[in-house]
């Protein structure tokens, strides 16, 4: 299915929007939508909510021959799935360009920046080794899908935790959870993606653009980078050329946002190890009394209500003072009066015309029926149909002249009448 295109006056109304500092949800220029992260009840599966926009990473392992170049060596997968549960534009089974872009710079972000220690993933040289699988599905699109799913790739890969194995001579041996713990991967550091808009060919510059500001957008910067300040990618899309010193500008505002997302992905973390070492509920079915399962929630939106008041004061102030004294009435007819410019007031005269020219009709045939009932006695032959439409009325030829001169005498007394009303108007 298509995208459906904005309207021009959505599209002039969201640009107009950005030149003023305002954005739709009521967010500042730098300002973050609200991160919730939450995890599921098996080890390596994470949900992120950011704003509307939900995605759910799966992290899963197996053990695999190595590649030939790197024996000792483990090996990670990235796979994103874009179901049309989140977008009516995404289709089921087939690869967009959407999905390509995404996995190549998760692929950037998290594996050529080497997070992840991969020798540590080694079981036994140039024959087996772990796989490291990173699922990331999208429930729902509502803009900035390549930030919630790098935190939720990085996140999961901090839950996740890979069974323990056991080698004695050529045989491998590996542990369920219930007879050895789980051991976690190990992992250096946390690259966190963060996304800049810019607009009007560089003008004006959005953090965190939503689905709506990304369709009127002319340039997208993605940066990777962990706490420590680290760039570990970079790509800019839209072929909008950018200055050095606006790239800098959007690195520190990176730096600021990654370690604040770091501090939160740290602090949910030690929430859940606390929870499940206390035998308390976590993953699923914690989440289930709180209702974070639902993608559409009713969320309380702050107004700025500062300076309402002076601002409805300059708007009286400003506004054209109304005339105190009304119009003079003009006086078209005696005995009518209209106030204000405009046509000559008709209503009800038509109405009057019509009942007047019905009454007139109706007396006009009770004269007809008289005339025939009179000369029905003399001995004239009289037809009257039975039709709802018309009477026709047959005559000898002295009743039919006596009727016709009576009809001209009417229709006289008509046109006199109607003459006169003229004449009066």
């Amino acid at each position: 299915m298509k995208e459906t295109p904005l309207s021009n006056c959505e599209r002039d109304f969201l640009l107009k929007a950005i030149q003023e500092k305002k954005r739709l949800d009521g967010r500042q220029t730098y300002d973050y939508r609200k991160l919730k992260i939450m995890f599921g009840t098996d080890f390596g599966c994470c949900f992120v909510e950011l704003g509307k926009t939900r995605v759910m990473a799966q992290v899963s392992c197996e053990l695999v021959a190595p590649k030939d170049n790197r024996p000792n060596e483990g090996i990670m997968f990235f796979n994103v799935e874009l179901s049309p549960m989140a977008s009516p534009t995404f289709e089921q089974g087939r690869q967009s360009e959407l999905s390509v872009k995404l996995n190549r710079q998760l692929e950037r972000c998290l594996r050529n920046s080497k997070c992840i220690d991969t020798e540590s993933l080694c079981v036994v040289s140039g024959e087996k080794v772990w796989q490291i699988r990173v699922d990331v599905h999208l429930l729902n699109h509502d803009g900035n899908l390549m930030d919630a799913a790098s935190i939720a790739a990085v996140t999961a890969l901090c839950h996740f935790r890979r069974p323990d194995v056991g080698i004695q001579g050529d045989e491998v041996t590996v542990y369920s959870t219930e007879e050895r713990d789980p051991i976690p991967l190990s992992i250096y550091h946390m690259p966190i993606s963060v996304s800049f808009a810019f607009f009007q060919q560089g003008t004006y510059l959005l953090v965190d653009p939503s689905e709506r500001e990304e369709r009127v957008m002319d340039g997208l910067l993605m940066i990777a980078m962990n706490k420590h300040r680290e760039i570990c990618s970079i790509q800019s899309s839209g072929g909008i050329m950018l200055l050095k010193e606006q790239v800098m500008r959007c690195s520190k505002i990176a730096s600021v946002k990654v370690s604040e997302i770091t501090e939160l992905i740290t602090k949910a973390l030690e929430n859940d190890k606390t929870a499940r070492k206390s035998g308390g509920r976590c993953g699923f079915a914690e989440s289930m009394p709180q209702e974070r399962i639902t993608a559409m929630k009713k969320e309380e939106t702050s107004v700025e209500m500062t300076d309402v008041t002076e601002k409805a004061g300059d708007m009286v102030l400003q506004a054209e003072v109304p005339p105190q004294t009304s119009q003079s009435p003009v006086v078209p007819l005696p005995g009518m009066g209209q106030v204000g410019q405009g046509l000559q007031n008709s209503w009800g005269m038509e109405e009057d015309e019509q009942d007047e020219e019905e009454n007139f009709n109706s007396d006009e045939d009770k004269e007809t029926v008289m005339e025939v009932v009179k000369n029905q006695g003399q001995g004239d032959v009289v037809e009257i149909s039975d039709s709802e439409e018309d009477e026709v009325v047959i005559l000898e030829p002295e009743a039919v002249d006596k009727v016709k001169k009576k009809k001209s005498s009417n229709s006289h007394l008509k046109g006199s009448a109607a003459a006169q009303k003229l004449h009066n108007k």
